[in-house]
């Protein structure tokens, strides 16, 4: 049974920071893409960042330059750095992982991001 289970978000003020991790269990976890996105009031679910199998990394254009993805694969571990937060990056923030296709497979229950401005 595959488990991705988000932790480290929170209220932080604008210009503050916040790391997010993701630990996933029931996955060869270093075969998989893992993914960040979020999803505000009123709003579609985003890609914010994602990380392929082999570490490469891309991002959302508003969040280029502040946040950074990576993984550690000896903990099946993915994270999230998020510096120089704004009031817009508010949401629920979700986990993903995909091995076979681009969209995610299996999403974790997500974490929430509050930034006051």
């Amino acid at each position: 049974q595959v488990q991705l289970v988000e932790s480290g978000g929170g209220l932080v003020q604008a210009g503050g920071s916040l790391r997010l991790s993701c630990a996933a269990s029931g996955i060869i976890f270093r075969l998989n893409a893992m993914g960040w996105y979020r999803q505000a009031p009123g709003k579609q679910r985003e890609l914010v960042a994602r990380i392929t199998s082999g570490g490469i990394p891309n991002y959302a254009d508003s969040v280029k330059g502040r946040f950074t993805i990576s993984r550690d694969n000896a903990k099946n571990t993915v994270y999230l750095e998020m510096n120089s937060l704004k009031a817009e990056d508010t949401g629920v923030y979700y986990c993903a992982r995909s091995r076979w296709s681009y969209e995610p497979e299996d999403w974790g229950q997500g974490t929430q991001v509050t930034v006051s401005s």
